[in-house]
């Protein structure tokens, strides 16, 4: 009895020293194609992969704060009342581009308008290589293929995404290898993509602007005159530019701030000294798209830089490097300057 006893006690505490030791915990559920993050317990968020019939690429969705808050926008996915339903291939946070060798991977949806023409490309999930929970971090390697309009393979896509958390922060690093298959890919200058997130509606930019919403039981509504209340989202740049002025300009990083549900917080794009076209340009709306975009110079500031025209030979690979910061709070230009030097190590 006594050697039962020693042996549930040994079991027990390898078990409690097993759940301090995976603070950061990473599950996997392959029937419902989805890998869930949580942090001490708490859902962060989720890498979902469900297939083109319901998103032309995966991402990661929902992305909430320490404090438990939504940062992302529900809508398509899961409606919430006074919700824009504009834009429906804006889902949580992804990565893709609006032109690759002609092909547009950032429009397509199951809901494409007319105004989108095509031809589109798709990113399908193939696997998930690695993943590793952790007490200070966890890590998930997944892979991918960018597929033309007749699904043959553009690009091969590997991923590592790192999340981190404390009491007061999240943070998601996410670098992407793009390898090109069997020919020349080109990023024709665009200025939709690269890495983005669309927004709760308490983060966007408060406007006046006649829009749609949804309403409790997820129904469109036109509404003439925007209720602006809650709504307390304001972009700043590290090249101290603020509000809408920063979309179309350069910068290592820009700090989304606002208040979800009484919760103060901050949410930092930070770009990477190895990437192509350092420091990037920002593709950021009031209307709560927050994107940071390289591949698009001449668009982006309106004929004053050259075209870019990113171009991949067949066989080769480039790497893409970004961290996205959720911290509660206020969060100095100072705090900002010290996670750029950690990421950039």
């Amino acid at each position: 009895m006594r050697q039962l006893i020693f042996t549930l006690l040994l079991a027990t505490t390898a078990t409690l020293s097993q759940a301090q030791t995976n603070r950061i915990q990473l599950t996997h559920d392959e029937a419902k194609k989805r890998v869930d993050v949580t942090i001490d317990g708490k859902p962060f968020t989720a890498y979902i992969y469900p297939g083109p019939t319901v998103l032309k690429k995966p991402v990661l969705y929902p992305i909430r704060s320490a404090g438990g808050n939504f940062i992302t926008r529900g809508w398509p996915m899961d409606p919430r009342p006074g919700e824009r339903i504009d834009h429906p291939h804006h889902v949580g946070m992804w990565f893709n581009y609006g032109d690759v060798n002609g092909h547009d991977f950032w429009n397509n949806s199951t809901a494409v308008g007319p105004e989108h023409k095509g031809p589109f490309g798709t990113i399908v999930h193939t696997g998930v290589k690695s993943m590793k929970s952790g007490k200070d971090k966890a890590e998930l390697v997944v892979t991918a293929d960018w597929l033309d309009k007749d699904n043959k393979v553009m690009l091969q896509e590997t991923t590592t995404y790192e999340f981190k958390g404390t009491t007061d922060s999240r943070t998601i690093d996410r670098v992407t290898t793009l390898k090109a298959v069997d020919k020349e890919v080109v990023f024709k200058d665009n200025k939709e993509g690269l890495i983005a997130l669309r927004l709760a509606r308490q983060l966007e930019q408060p406007s006046t602007k006649p829009e749609v919403f949804t309403d409790a039981q997820g129904v469109a509504t036109k509404v003439p005159v925007l209720d602006n209340a809650g709504v307390t989202g304001k972009y700043h740049s590290s090249e101290g530019i603020e509000g809408d002025a920063v979309w179309g300009t350069r910068g290592k990083w820009v700090n989304l701030t606002g208040t979800v549900n009484g919760e103060a917080v901050s949410l930092v794009l930070l770009d990477h000294p190895q990437n192509v076209g350092y420091p990037t340009y920002w593709h950021a709306r009031g209307y709560g798209l927050f994107a940071a975009n390289p591949l698009g110079p001449s668009v982006l500031s309106e004929g004053k830089a050259p075209a870019l025209n990113y171009t991949l030979p067949a066989g080769k690979s480039v790497t893409f490097r970004y961290r996205l910061l959720v911290r509660s709070g206020n969060t100095p230009n100072t705090f900002i300057d010290e996670q750029i030097s950690a990421f950039n190590r």
